[in-house]
């Protein structure tokens, strides 16, 4: 009894407490202007007519992108954005400061939501034909995207050098990084597939989809430890086809088994 009344005097002091709270100056909505580490941001809606639904795009620029009127930047494309990028560029925002690393622009590409069922179509739109889901198949179609639709509108905005584009996906977010890989060596700089989800359509990636030839492209795998037959084979592969890309770097880390599930 004394228990359960020391446990309502609590819950009633919480009560009292949020109420105060909640009833003190209104909050100011100004919040995105506060978060350095995010800032400065741009947002834009993408309107695809090959999609027939709408890309939800942020452009975070780098600290001296006012300084210097004639410097183009690397961009650094983000897979499942509105996940990724709150995450990368608060480390992005320390790495520059500490001069860790260069100064680049992120493309965060969102769905704005996590569900289906709210237009969050990364199980389409990342991946390679599977028998195993029908609605997986889209990312020929989003790598068009890409190239008629996004990077028109960030290297036609921002002084984007067109040369140094870098793709980042987690899961099916990095099958898409190594179907672009496959299919369009040249289409991007550099590429960093971490974890990329290949259990459905494994097959497709042990094969050669381009003839193109290119010169410095770079591709970084990261696999999950339980992973590491598949990355193998893909370290395999990569050796037999490195005249496509000039710098291979396939390793295991111990990123849980679950990080590498979120295949839709």
């Amino acid at each position: 009894m004394q228990r359960n009344l020391a446990t309502n005097k609590i819950i009633a002091r919480l009560c009292l407490l949020l109420t105060l709270l909640g009833s003190s100056a209104p909050a100011d909505e100004r919040v995105l202007p506060t978060l350095q580490s995010i800032n400065p941001s741009y947002y834009h809606r993408l309107e695809p007519d090959a999609l027939g639904r709408p890309l939800h795009i942020v452009v975070k620029l780098p600290p001296g992108y006012g300084k210097n009127q004639h410097k183009g930047y690397p961009v650094i494309y983000l897979l499942d954005g509105g996940a990724i990028f709150p995450m990368l560029a608060g480390y992005y925002n320390y790495l520059v400061l500490q001069d860790t690393v260069p100064e680049a622009m992120l493309v965060a590409l969102s769905y704005g939501s996590n569900d289906f069922e709210h237009g969050n179509h990364r199980s389409t739109d990342y991946t390679a034909p599977t028998d195993q889901r029908e609605y997986w198949g889209g990312a020929a179609t989003f790598q068009q995207v890409l190239k008629t639709d996004l990077f028109p509108l960030i290297e036609s905005q921002y002084r984007a050098d067109p040369g140094r584009r870098v793709l980042f996906g987690q899961s099916i977010g990095g099958q898409f990084v190594l179907f672009t890989a496959l299919t369009e060596p040249d289409l991007f700089w550099g590429r960093v597939a971490s974890n990329p989800a290949l259990h459905r359509n494994l097959d497709f990636f042990l094969q050669r989809h381009s003839s193109q030839r290119i010169g410095n492209a770079r591709l970084f795998v990261a696999s999950a430890s339980d992973h590491v037959p598949v990355c193998t084979r893909l370290s395999n592969r990569a050796r037999i086809t490195r005249h496509k890309c000039s710098k291979v770097c396939i390793c295991a880390s111990p990123i849980p088994e679950s990080a590498g599930n979120l295949d839709g």
